[in-house]
Protein backbone atom coordinates (compact mmCIF):
# COMPACT_ATOMS: atom_id res chain seq x y z
CA UNK A 1 0.00 0.00 0.00
CA UNK A 2 1.36 3.41 -0.91
CA UNK A 3 0.24 6.77 0.34
CA UNK A 4 1.69 10.18 -0.39
CA UNK A 5 3.72 11.97 2.21
CA UNK A 6 2.23 15.03 3.82
CA UNK A 7 2.95 17.46 6.62
CA UNK A 8 5.58 20.14 6.90
CA UNK A 9 8.66 18.07 7.72
CA UNK A 10 10.99 16.88 4.99
CA UNK A 11 10.31 13.33 3.81
CA UNK A 12 10.21 11.22 0.63
CA UNK A 13 7.10 11.40 -1.51
CA UNK A 14 5.71 8.07 -0.40
CA UNK A 15 5.85 5.31 2.14
CA UNK A 16 5.13 1.67 1.36
CA UNK A 17 3.25 -0.44 3.92
CA UNK A 18 3.72 -4.17 3.48
CA UNK A 19 4.59 -7.51 5.06
CA UNK A 20 7.78 -7.52 7.08
CA UNK A 21 9.92 -10.56 7.89
CA UNK A 22 10.54 -9.28 11.39
CA UNK A 23 12.92 -12.10 12.31
CA UNK A 24 15.22 -11.05 9.48
CA UNK A 25 14.78 -7.30 10.03
CA UNK A 26 14.67 -7.29 13.84
CA UNK A 27 17.68 -5.00 14.21
CA UNK A 28 16.26 -2.40 11.80
CA UNK A 29 12.89 -2.51 13.58
CA UNK A 30 14.46 -2.20 17.01
CA UNK A 31 16.51 0.78 15.80
CA UNK A 32 13.20 2.50 14.97
CA UNK A 33 11.75 1.47 18.34
CA UNK A 34 14.85 2.69 20.20
CA UNK A 35 14.53 6.18 18.71
CA UNK A 36 10.71 6.31 18.99
CA UNK A 37 10.52 4.90 22.51
CA UNK A 38 13.85 6.07 23.93
CA UNK A 39 15.47 2.69 24.53
CA UNK A 40 19.08 2.11 25.49
CA UNK A 41 21.32 -0.64 24.13
CA UNK A 42 20.61 -3.00 27.05
CA UNK A 43 16.85 -2.67 26.59
CA UNK A 44 17.19 -3.25 22.85
CA UNK A 45 19.18 -6.45 23.48
CA UNK A 46 16.43 -7.80 25.77
CA UNK A 47 13.67 -6.80 23.35
CA UNK A 48 15.52 -8.45 20.46
CA UNK A 49 15.17 -11.86 22.12
CA UNK A 50 11.50 -11.18 22.95
CA UNK A 51 10.67 -10.19 19.36
CA UNK A 52 12.43 -13.25 17.95
CA UNK A 53 10.51 -15.50 20.36
CA UNK A 54 7.19 -13.81 19.55
CA UNK A 55 7.67 -14.34 15.84
CA UNK A 56 7.68 -18.11 16.43
CA UNK A 57 4.13 -17.98 17.89
CA UNK A 58 1.24 -19.22 15.81
CA UNK A 59 -0.44 -16.41 13.88
CA UNK A 60 2.27 -13.79 14.59
CA UNK A 61 2.48 -11.23 11.79
CA UNK A 62 4.40 -8.03 11.11
CA UNK A 63 4.12 -5.10 8.74
CA UNK A 64 6.70 -2.49 7.93
CA UNK A 65 6.57 1.07 6.65
CA UNK A 66 9.41 1.71 4.22
CA UNK A 67 10.57 4.97 2.70
CA UNK A 68 13.39 4.97 0.16
CA UNK A 69 14.32 1.40 1.13
CA UNK A 70 14.59 2.34 4.81
CA UNK A 71 12.32 1.00 7.54
CA UNK A 72 10.59 3.97 9.21
CA UNK A 73 7.91 2.12 11.18
CA UNK A 74 6.61 -1.32 12.06
CA UNK A 75 3.82 -3.14 13.82
CA UNK A 76 3.51 -6.72 14.92
CA UNK A 77 0.97 -8.77 16.75
CA UNK A 78 -0.69 -12.14 17.13
CA UNK A 79 -3.84 -13.82 18.33
CA UNK A 80 -3.87 -13.42 22.11
CA UNK A 81 -3.12 -16.41 24.31
CA UNK A 82 -3.91 -16.24 28.01
CA UNK A 83 -0.77 -18.28 28.79
CA UNK A 84 1.58 -15.65 27.33
CA UNK A 85 3.41 -13.40 29.79
CA UNK A 86 1.60 -10.17 28.79
CA UNK A 87 -1.82 -11.75 29.35
CA UNK A 88 -0.85 -13.13 32.75
CA UNK A 89 0.22 -9.64 33.86
CA UNK A 90 -2.85 -7.75 32.57
CA UNK A 91 -5.49 -10.37 33.43
CA UNK A 92 -5.97 -9.39 37.12
CA UNK A 93 -6.35 -5.72 36.14
CA UNK A 94 -8.88 -6.58 33.43
CA UNK A 95 -10.76 -8.95 35.74
CA UNK A 96 -11.03 -6.24 38.41
CA UNK A 97 -12.76 -4.02 35.81
CA UNK A 98 -14.98 -6.84 34.48
CA UNK A 99 -13.10 -6.93 31.16
CA UNK A 100 -11.06 -10.16 31.29
CA UNK A 101 -13.14 -11.63 28.41
CA UNK A 102 -11.17 -9.27 26.15
CA UNK A 103 -8.25 -11.70 26.47
CA UNK A 104 -10.21 -14.25 24.44
CA UNK A 105 -10.73 -14.03 20.67
CA UNK A 106 -8.52 -10.93 20.42
CA UNK A 107 -5.64 -9.91 18.23
CA UNK A 108 -3.00 -8.26 20.39
CA UNK A 109 -0.92 -5.42 18.98
CA UNK A 110 2.41 -6.25 20.55
CA UNK A 111 4.44 -3.33 19.25
CA UNK A 112 3.75 -0.32 17.02
CA UNK A 113 6.51 2.23 16.48
CA UNK A 114 7.17 4.96 13.93
CA UNK A 115 10.39 6.91 13.65
CA UNK A 116 9.80 10.44 15.06
CA UNK A 117 10.54 12.06 11.66
CA UNK A 118 7.55 10.15 10.20
CA UNK A 119 5.08 10.51 13.07
CA UNK A 120 1.81 12.45 12.73
CA UNK A 121 1.53 11.57 9.05
CA UNK A 122 -0.80 8.57 9.13
CA UNK A 123 1.94 5.92 9.13
CA UNK A 124 0.98 4.45 12.53
CA UNK A 125 -2.73 4.56 11.60
CA UNK A 126 -2.05 2.76 8.34
CA UNK A 127 0.11 0.11 10.03
CA UNK A 128 -2.42 -0.73 12.76
CA UNK A 129 -5.49 -0.69 10.52
CA UNK A 130 -3.79 -2.82 7.88
CA UNK A 131 -2.59 -5.47 10.33
CA UNK A 132 -5.95 -5.70 12.11
CA UNK A 133 -7.87 -5.81 8.80
CA UNK A 134 -6.11 -9.13 8.14
CA UNK A 135 -7.21 -10.85 11.35
CA UNK A 136 -9.97 -13.36 12.04
CA UNK A 137 -10.49 -12.21 15.64
CA UNK A 138 -13.47 -9.91 16.35
CA UNK A 139 -11.47 -7.48 18.49
CA UNK A 140 -8.02 -6.10 19.22
CA UNK A 141 -6.21 -5.30 22.46
CA UNK A 142 -2.98 -3.50 23.27
CA UNK A 143 -1.18 -1.71 26.06
CA UNK A 144 0.20 1.82 25.97
CA UNK A 145 1.90 4.02 28.54
CA UNK A 146 -0.92 5.47 30.64
CA UNK A 147 -0.42 9.13 29.76
CA UNK A 148 -2.21 11.59 27.52
CA UNK A 149 -0.02 10.98 24.47
CA UNK A 150 -0.31 11.10 20.68
CA UNK A 151 -0.22 7.28 20.63
CA UNK A 152 -3.20 7.01 22.99
CA UNK A 153 -4.96 9.71 20.96
CA UNK A 154 -4.47 7.60 17.84
CA UNK A 155 -5.81 4.48 19.56
CA UNK A 156 -8.87 6.35 20.87
CA UNK A 157 -9.55 7.74 17.36
CA UNK A 158 -9.54 4.16 16.02
CA UNK A 159 -12.14 3.05 18.57
CA UNK A 160 -9.93 1.66 21.33
CA UNK A 161 -11.35 2.20 24.81
CA UNK A 162 -9.57 1.99 28.14
CA UNK A 163 -10.20 -1.43 29.71
CA UNK A 164 -7.79 -1.04 32.65
CA UNK A 165 -5.56 1.82 33.76
CA UNK A 166 -2.46 2.05 35.93
CA UNK A 167 -1.33 -1.46 34.93
CA UNK A 168 2.12 -2.19 36.33
CA UNK A 169 4.50 -4.39 34.37
CA UNK A 170 7.56 -5.76 36.18
CA UNK A 171 10.58 -3.53 35.52
CA UNK A 172 8.55 -0.92 33.60
CA UNK A 173 9.10 2.53 35.10
CA UNK A 174 5.65 3.86 34.13
CA UNK A 175 2.12 2.41 34.41
CA UNK A 176 0.26 1.31 31.29
CA UNK A 177 -3.33 1.34 30.10
CA UNK A 178 -4.82 -1.76 28.45
CA UNK A 179 -7.09 -0.77 25.58
CA UNK A 180 -9.49 -2.73 23.39
CA UNK A 181 -11.50 -2.12 20.22
CA UNK A 182 -13.95 -4.12 18.15
CA UNK A 183 -12.74 -4.95 14.63
CA UNK A 184 -12.69 -3.56 12.06
CA UNK A 185 -11.19 -0.43 13.56
CA UNK A 186 -13.06 2.83 13.14
CA UNK A 187 -11.93 4.87 10.18
CA UNK A 188 -11.80 8.68 10.24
Amino acid sequence: MRFPGHGHRRQPDDIVIGPLDLSTHVDEALAVQAVAFGLGADEVAVRRQIVLRHMTYSGARALGATSAERLVGFVYGMPNDRTHWWSTVVEPYLRAQGHDMWLDDSFVITELHVHPRYQNRGVGRSLITTITDGTHEPRSILSAIDTDSPARGLYHSLGYQDLARQVLFPSAPKPYAVMGAPLPLRRR
